[in-house]
Formats: structure tokens, C-alpha cells, sequence
């Protein structure tokens, strides 16, 4: 059985781990609908892609104005 030979310093585990960070998701706008949608892909809000129709949508989502929902009896 494998012994560890030597102590993994704090330093070592930190200059280890400095690859480890996540990143930002970069998202464009969709020229139609002005939704945030990730490059190279359809938008799932319209359907479209390059300026034309690519996903048939049954519903498509209309554009919130940020009132919807709210339900102040």
C-alpha cells in the first residue's frame, strides 16, 4: 500500500487549485426579441437563428413588461 511521501504544503494546494475558478457564461442578444441567448444557438424565446424561423414554437413567449404575475389583492 502507497504511503504519502511528503506533506502538500497550503501553498502547493493553492498554486494547485488556481485552475479550478468557473467561468462567466458569455450570452449575446437575439436581434428579434432582444432576449439574452447563448452564441451559436437558437434562441429558445423566438425560435430563431441567423435571422431566420429554425424551432417551430407552439407558444411562443411573449415579452414580459415586468407586471405580470404580481397579484396584489
Amino acid at each position: 500500500m502507497g504511503l504519502p511521501g511528503h506533506r502538500r504544503t497550503s501553498s502547493h494546494k493553492r498554486r494547485r487549485a488556481a485552475h479550478f475558478a468557473l467561468t462567466k457564461i458569455s450570452l449575446a442578444k437575439c436581434p428579434k426579441c432582444k432576449e439574452p441567448v447563448l452564441p451559436h444557438r437558437a434562441c429558445t424565446n423566438c425560435g430563431t437563428y441567423a435571422g431566420r424561423q429554425v424551432i417551430a414554437l407552439k407558444n411562443p413567449v411573449a415579452k414580459k413588461t415586468g407586471h405580470e404575475g404580481h397579484n396584489h389583492e
